[in-house]
């Protein structure tokens, strides 16, 4: 605008001039004429000559001349200021016509230079504008693309998205002189002196889109090569657990049978080598699912205190064979009933008390629940007295196959996945896991889950613990180990009692005359002779129960006639602890360890006449021979076309198969293939439903589904154990969370 007024000011200079000449013109013909009227009256023969009124007209005319030419110089000097300032108006639009145009020059430059593609449309689609990149792409020169409806050829394009501020986004597929390109193209409307254009601007981006197509490829490709890895590691699993099925059975077998203290050994070492290896296959199958993320967290209700208590007495074998005490201690303020995964959480309980007990040569280890600070939130610390763990460490650890104790001077094996195992677990429930460590001073685990409390009928069938009221008793406990007798103590203490522990037999007796002590607990780990000494010392009080081993059952009846009233097995359950404080006479009869070999009539009366489908001979050997311990008549065959013919064969004999053990990977017709004849065969018939039970190496979910989509009513993964087995052929449906 203040451009257009400064072009504007020459023709008002030009109006103002012309129209002070128009006035002087006037100015100069009025002033004639009054002189020439003056002069030719004055003149003229009728008139009268009067000088003085000569003087006065003349005076009068000579003013106003005067007057005129003032008026006509003032005038003049102010155009010529004005015109002085129209001249640097008119050098500064001109100065600024010049940046103006170096300006555009700039502008048109840049766009020029820009390696995005430029074209601006007016209204009917004619191209007003267009850079060199365009150009480029469309193989034609500016001059033949202005004033065109041009269009470059697409083979493809997205839809497009609209944005707030008007802008229309969309990607095409150009065929362009140099080949096909993708343009990602941002369209916006733009006002000029014309109206309204359209402006395009696109970029190239056909680089950005084969990046991602082989990105995209590569992801397949990682995938399917996942895959492959997985059916790789199912199949070797498989193929590996098949012939260490036959060596831990078969070394189970063999230690049935009459064997030399040297033969024992070795049988001992094979069957301990064997399950090693089995772990070491768990973690690496456990590790692919978790890699894959296939692991599945089913969330069910659980009563706590006997989960946590099952899975110490389930390390406490391999904890008490290293010299090593294990207890567990489970806060009361923690709801009876949760809802979590107790199979994944005691994965990670095993995993980590499992390590404990590696790592550590002498003390113990303790599993203890408490509440945590947020709502529903529990934390399950393990804690031990081994080697620990330097800083340094402490996160490296949580890696996959890493160990705090590398190197090829390494003491422990270990695949070094358990805990890498643990802390992908914890973190798909929503948890954390953590460690506090020093070395040589023993490390602490810290698993943090969020576990509901449950209701309704679940919680209901937990039956609360019966605490005994115990305020005002006074209990010594004998243990030369602190951390089982700690955790006793602790809960004694909850209940009401006063405690006292002490290392030895020794400060014991010089203690028991000081006060009148309700109980005492005296640790078999001191020895029988020290126990038994110190029990007929402390005769005067009233409760004297003993601490011992599973392996130690058969010293019942000697401790009961030692002096002790009551006995307590490590590791000691809450419900135990309780009970023994409620009876006066703790000594079961005839307590002791039930033998294995039970009277064949009592295995006769449970006689199940079974068919076994398996085409490895010697797990065909294994099966048979764990069958007939168990009191049962097994029938083999070798493939499923001859299982389903056996099946046929003792249906029409009237003498029908009571269970069927059918292996899932047989040659020519497998056992899923079986298994649906079978069941069509039952449907067709409406006869009844003989239990299958599905044998197999794999334990993957895919495999357990398959199972039971073709008809079977249980699942048992080998290597098979003869306790899971006779559990599943008495209740196959059992068999389903095996």
């Amino acid at each position: 605008m203040r451009h257009r007024a400064i072009l504007r000011r020459p023709a008002i200079l030009t109006r103002r001039l012309f129209s002070l000449t128009i006035r002087a013109i006037v100015i100069t013909s009025m002033s004639f004429g009054v002189a020439f009227g003056f002069l030719s009256g004055a003149t003229a023969k009728g008139a009268h000559y009067d000088p003085n009124t000569f003087a006065i007209g003349v005076s009068a005319l000579f003013g106003a001349a005067c007057g005129a030419i003032g008026i006509l110089i003032s005038r003049i000097r102010q155009m010529k200021a004005e015109l002085r300032g129209l001249e640097a108006s008119l050098e500064q639009a001109a100065d600024r016509n010049w940046e103006i145009r170096e300006a555009q020059e700039r502008a048109r430059s840049f766009f020029e230079a820009q390696g995005d593609v430029i074209v601006r449309r007016d209204a009917a689609g004619a191209i007003t504008y267009a850079n060199d990149a365009f150009c480029a792409l469309a193989g034609r020169t500016r001059a033949e693309l202005l004033a065109t409806t041009f269009a470059l050829p697409v083979e493809a394009a997205s839809e497009p998205r609209l944005l707030p501020d008007g802008t229309r986004l969309y990607d095409q597929k150009i065929t362009a002189a140099e080949g096909a390109r993708w343009v990602s193209w941002h369209e916006v409307a733009v006002r000029c002196d014309a109206g309204s254009e359209t402006q395009s601007v696109g970029r190239d981006i056909t680089d950005r889109i084969n990046a991602e197509r082989a990105l995209g490829e590569a992801r397949d490709q990682a995938e399917a090569a996942n895959r492959a890895k997985s059916r790789f590691l199912a199949m070797v699993s498989h193929e590996i657990r098949t012939p260490l099925n036959g060596i831990l059975g078969m070394a189970d077998l063999l230690g049935d049978t009459a064997l030399t203290p040297e033969q024992s050994t070795y049988v001992k070492a094979m069957k301990a080598s064997g399950e090693t290896l089995l772990s070491l296959i768990e973690e690496i199958l456990d590790f692919s699912k978790i890699e894959a993320g296939r692991l599945d967290v089913a969330a069910r209700p659980f009563a706590l205190a006997p989960f946590v208590e099952e899975a110490v007495e389930l390390l406490g074998p391999r904890a008490q064979a290293k010299g090593l005490e294990v207890c567990g201690f489970v806060d009361e303020r923690l709801p009876a009933c949760v809802i979590g995964d107790a199979a994944r959480l005691r994965q990670v309980l095993f995993n980590l008390a499992g390590n404990a007990i590696k790592f550590t040569e002498k003390g113990g280890v303790s599993i203890i629940v408490e509440p945590g600070e947020q709502p529903d939130a529990v934390i399950l610390a393990v804690a031990d007295t081994g080697i620990g763990i330097a800083a340094e460490d402490e996160k490296r650890i949580f890696l996959e196959f890493e160990q705090a104790d590398g190197g090829a001077t390494r003491k422990f094996a270990g695949t070094g996945l358990g805990l890498a195992i643990s802390k992908r677990i914890v973190e798909s429930m929503g948890g954390s896991i953590g460690v506090e460590s020093s070395p040589g001073e023993g490390a602490v685990f810290r698993v943090t889950v969020t576990l509901p409390r449950a209701g309704g009928p679940a919680a209901a069938e937990e039956p609360a613990l019966t605490v005994p009221d115990l305020a005002g008793n006074d209990i010594l406990i004998v243990a030369p180990a602190a951390i089982e007798a700690s955790l006793i103590a602790r809960r004694l203490q909850r209940w009401g009692a006063r405690t006292t522990i002490v290392p030895d037999e020794h400060v014991a007796a010089a203690l028991l005359p000081e006060q009148a002590w309700s109980t005492v607990l005296v640790d078999h780990a001191l020895g029988t002779l020290a126990s038994t000494a110190f029990v007929r010392l402390a005769a005067a009080i009233p409760r004297r129960l003993a601490l011992i081993t599973p392996a130690l059952r058969e010293e019942l009846p000697a401790l009961k006639q030692a002096g002790f009233t009551g006995y307590l097995i490590k590791p000691v359950r809450a419900a135990s602890l309780a009970a023994r404080f409620s009876a006066d006479d703790a000594f079961e009869r005839g307590a002791g360890v039930e033998s294995d070999q039970a009277p064949r009539e009592a295995r006769r009366a449970g006689s199940l006449s079974i068919l076994v489908a398996e085409d490895n001979e010697i797990n065909a050997l294994l099966a048979r021979a764990l069958l007939v311990k168990l009191g049962h008549r097994p029938t083999l065959a070798a493939s499923g076309a001859a299982t389903v013919e056996s099946w046929l064969g003792a249906r029409a004999a009237g003498t029908p198969y009571d269970r069927v053990l059918m292996d899932v990977h047989m040659p020519g017709m497998d056992g899923l293939e079986a298994t649906r004849r079978i069941r069509a065969i039952e449907a067709e018939d409406h006869s009844a439903r003989t239990p299958i039970l599905a044998l197999t190496a794999n334990a993957s979910a895919e495999d357990r589904d398959a199972c039971l989509a073709a008809g079977m009513d249980g699942f048992l993964v080998k290597p098979l154990d003869r306790e899971r087995l006779a559990a599943a052929l008495a209740a196959p449906e059992a068999a389903l969370a095996a």
